[in-house]
């Protein structure tokens, strides 16, 4: 045991071989070797490329790493290199990796790849594979395609690219397998032989009727260890979950993680089976909604590529700075009302800072935990007051202990009972600010059918904020002076 736990040890790690390529390119003088846009990947082109060691070498680095790892060294690249490392990938792999870079990435390559190349890159997908690249296709790359396919994948593509993308129909897979319930398990097994190899997450086998209606499943593992002479119709069981084409993904997402599932039927509003879903189109759908999550919290406004120019960043960055100007414009009118009051009692310019930041960082647990969630289905707007409720009492214990605290510090500081009081006072009624914006922006966003972490960072610090500033200030204007 443990040398086999010695080996996998010394065994490098796909992320090192990433940042190998990287610090290679890094290293070597390649700037005489920036990509002709022109010229695409032209046979000379390439052959002029691999003529020089340093190149070849890089090339058979990338061989080796699968298309994600690829994916993984093209992002961490500016456009030219970026550029460089596509031209050497060999040209099979080119729908693969296009299917695994960023979204961000993705468009930067397209807008600098030749028409035909793309056209034969998405030609070696499947229909649903293609139809995740058909938003960011050129239309005439689209058109192109399309004339491209044959007949069955043709109406594939076009029955995926027909559905919202939020819907199960643009995550189904067409690739399954169906058998007939009045076949014997050995016909099945010979049947499975003929393939070259299963699509992938096959854990199950469908059992449609002559109408290809779902009957039920037949898992891999009742298949192997029954009887050979027993027929499908005795040991097929009725699927764990049936989606439709309508639902929505992140449903269907939430039930693959509630029932452990590899795959899950799809089916017409007619019971006809048309497709499947698998776990790991699940988990890249979890991925990239906890990335907008992420994004929309911070309040950009799309995933963004970290070498792209100055003013596509500035694109993505601008709207939510511009709010967040505003609101930090209202927060120094607020302190500028009670200037008067700070000029008497220079403490409050050193106290008041503490109140709002520790009421944004109770905000932002607040809200983060609404958007998590909100997220998996726990929170609606039924259950809201009963939050919302809960968390006003959540945020008093902490002003009364915490504010008591820092009231403590006060009067160490500043020798003054009056102070101390107004700091705890404060501090209690901007957490509980903060509570209440916590539960009421994210709930807010979603009663308006919006994603409720869109902002909710940038909003929920300029309500505390503002709103702490007003608190304390104003208690220590009438208290104190």
């Amino acid at each position: 045991m443990s040398d086999n736990v010695q080996r996998l040890d010394k065994r490098p790690r796909q992320e090192d071989a990433v940042q190998e390529i990287v610090a290679s390119l890094r290293e070597r003088d390649l700037s005489g070797l920036v990509v002709r846009h022109d010229l695409g990947r032209t046979p000379e082109f390439v052959a002029d490329l691999l003529d020089r060691p340093e190149v070849h070498a890089l090339r058979g680095q990338l061989d080796r790493l699968h298309p994600a790892d690829v994916a993984l060294v093209l992002e961490a690249l500016p456009l030219d290199e970026r550029l460089l490392v596509w031209e050497l990938v060999r040209a099979e792999r080119d729908g693969e990796i296009l299917l695994e870079v960023s979204d961000a990435v993705r468009e930067s390559l397209i807008r600098h790849i030749p028409s035909e190349e793309l056209v034969a890159a998405a030609e070696n997908l499947d229909a649903d594979e293609i139809a995740d690249l058909a938003p960011d296709l050129p239309e005439d790359v689209l058109a192109d395609l399309f004339r491209s396919l044959p007949v069955e994948e043709r109406e594939q593509l076009r029955a995926a690219m027909s559905f919202e993308e939020d819907a199960v129909g643009a995550l189904m897979d067409f690739d399954l397998v169906t058998v007939r319930p009045d076949v014997s398990l050995e016909t099945v097994l010979r049947y499975l032989r003929r393939f070259d190899e299963l699509p992938d997450q096959t854990d199950q086998i469908f059992v449609i009727d002559r109408a290809e209606s779902l009957l039920g499943t037949l898992p891999l593992h009742r298949l192997l260890v029954n009887d050979p002479e027993r027929e499908v119709h005795e040991v097929m069981v009725e699927p764990v979950l049936k989606l439709m084409q309508d639902d929505k993904a992140e449903d269907a997402a939430k039930a693959f993680e509630r029932y452990d599932l590899v795959s899950a039927p799809v089916l017409d509003a007619q019971g006809k089976l048309v497709g499947r879903v698998t776990v790991n189109e699940v988990l890249d759908l979890v991925r990239a909604e906890g990335e907008e999550d992420l994004l929309a919290q911070a309040g950009l406004r799309e995933e963004e590529d970290v070498f792209a120019s100055a003013w596509r960043s500035f694109q993505n960055r601008w709207t939510w700075l511009a709010i967040n100007l505003v609101t930090a414009f209202v927060a120094s009118r607020v302190i500028g009302i009670f200037e008067h009051s700070i000029e008497k009692l220079v403490a409050l310019a050193a106290l008041m800072p503490i109140v709002a930041g520790i009421g944004g960082n109770s905000g932002n647990q607040t809200i983060t935990m609404i958007v998590r969630a909100a997220a998996v289905g726990s929170v609606s707007l039924a259950n809201g007051e009963q939050l919302l409720m809960k968390e006003i009492k959540v945020s008093a214990l902490n002003g009364l202990i915490w504010g008591g605290v820092l009231g403590l510090v006060a009067y160490l500081l500043y020798s003054s009972w009056a102070l101390a009081l107004v700091m705890t006072a404060a501090m209690s009624l901007n957490l509980t600010l903060a509570a209440i914006a916590g539960v009421m922006v994210p709930m807010t966003l979603l009663r308006l059918g919006r994603d409720p972490a869109l902002g909710s960072s940038v909003l929920i610090t300029a309500i505390t904020d503002s709103g702490g500033f007003f608190i304390f200030l104003g208690l220590a204007t009438v208290f104190l002076l």
